[in-house]
């Protein structure tokens, strides 16, 4: 039986389709909807003074801290039209609404010629900006995330446009990741810098462009709140900061780690830590790590001399849901054995109709993968995607995994493939 036999949708999102032009009607509504984030988060824009002599189309890469890059990117260019490049899941229950905006879909670290020959349509048939977030996920702890910075220059070198970097600040620290709300009152800014102009497309080596992306990511949200001054009151700046934070540094367990209001402790060994409204990790005697980047640097750290030394593998059973279509959303189709180690991510088991089911994505098929904290309250969530359908797996007995996900299958591919991609 296949799965269409279970009564679930029957039209699937077409990837190969172009994207469409904003209408003028939802120009109005980004305007409102503008106007309410400049209230709200005091969005500031600062450009490199060679971007007003971009006249054409043009690539535009963008740091992803928050839903509200969206606000920054259409404040900098006043309104223009823009195309934008969106993960699949995004369009759930509001396909029409997003691709009206511009907007053409991703399935999450799969590699897909669609995408490929959307950008170049939106550039060369409809003279628009493509905007693209490289990360291809959100910030966890307010720095960069890995980036194909390699594949980026190859696409750069044949579009043959100028590029702007668009690098945020402030926006992760407003809506972090791992605990969305309430917001925190701390202003967004966004820096514009064109780092390749048309002609350099043609001249610069592909190694060049590399570096040059590379550079640009450049930023640290926690530090621009410390060195800003700001300071943020609220009583819930730390709750579920152990969501990122997952392993002690006193007693080294992992998984021990909880939060509440502006407290992390360990379970284990009872050791505390208190967010300041500043910023920085305080605690009685050691502190281990005062910034909270150089905490998530050494978890990762961590975790790749486990996966080097040959002592990760990961293995559980899940819930496994489809994302069928836009009217129909994900679908829960049934229970699956979830495993992870150098042979990839590997989903297998009976669904709910009977059928079989399996799903092997490589090491070297994925060099980092997507996470939800809480997705949309139905638990902690890992995406694995084909070229054809999206899939979110939620573990079932194994508390607060995520994290070490993310920096597990990075390390496995760097393992495997020997390519180290530039991270923070």
């Amino acid at each position: 039986m296949a799965l269409k036999d279970i009564g679930i949708g029957k039209k699937k999102f077409n990837m190969a389709e172009k994207p469409w032009k904003t209408p003028w009607y939802l120009t109005c509504l980004e305007a409102i909807i503008l106007s309410y984030y400049m209230v709200i988060a005091k969005l500031k824009i600062k450009k490199d003074p060679s971007i007003k002599d971009i006249k054409g189309p043009f690539l535009m890469l963008q740091n992803h801290g928050s839903f509200i890059d969206f606000g920054l990117a259409v404040k900098a260019f006043k309104l223009r039209p823009m195309t934008w490049v969106s993960s699949i899941e995004e369009f759930n229950h509001r396909e029409w609404l997003l691709r009206s905006l511009g907007c053409f879909g991703k399935r999450k670290f799969t590699a897909d010629l669609n995408v490929v020959k959307n950008i170049m349509h939106a550039l060369k048939k409809q003279k628009l900006p493509v905007v693209i977030y490289p990360e291809a996920r959100f910030a966890f702890a307010g720095i960069t995330e890995e980036i194909d910075a390699k594949s980026y220059a190859r696409l750069i070198k044949m579009a043959g446009v100028p590029v702007v970097v668009g690098i945020a600040k402030g926006n992760f620290i407003r809506s972090p990741q791992w605990r969305k709300h309430p917001y925190q009152n701390i202003p967004a800014e966004m820096t514009l810098t064109q780092i390749i102009t048309k002609e350099e497309t043609a001249t610069l080596s592909a190694e060049e462009i590399t570096k040059r992306i590379e550079k640009a990511f450049d930023y640290d949200d926690y530090k621009y709140w410390q060195e800003s001054g700001r300071r943020i009151k609220s009583k819930k700046r730390a709750e579920n900061l152990h969501k990122v934070l997952y392993q002690c540094p006193h007693c080294k367990k992992e998984f021990e780690m909880t939060s509440y209001g502006t407290t992390l402790e360990c379970k284990a060994c009872g050791k505390k830590w208190t967010l300041t409204e500043y910023g920085k990790l305080v605690s009685d005697g050691e502190v281990y790590f005062e910034h909270i980047p150089d905490w998530y640097r050494w978890i990762r750290q961590n975790v790749e001399t486990e996966v080097y030394e040959g002592r990760y593998s990961f293995k559980d059973t899940a819930r496994i849901e489809k994302l069928i279509s836009s009217s129909k959303g994900f679908v829960p189709i049934g229970t699956v054995e979830l495993t992870h180690g150098e042979d990839g991510w590997t989903a297998k088991g009976k669904l709910d109709n009977g059928e079989d089911f399996y799903l092997n994505r490589p090491v070297d098929s994925m060099y980092s993968c997507h996470i939800e904290y809480d997705y949309k309250k139905r638990g902690d969530a890992l995406e694995l995607a084909t070229t054809e359908d999206t899939y979110f797996v939620y573990p079932l007995n194994n508390e607060n995994i995520l994290t070490k996900f993310h920096f597990a299958t990075e390390a496995l591919y760097h393992k495997i493939t020997g390519d180290h991609i530039k991270k923070s």
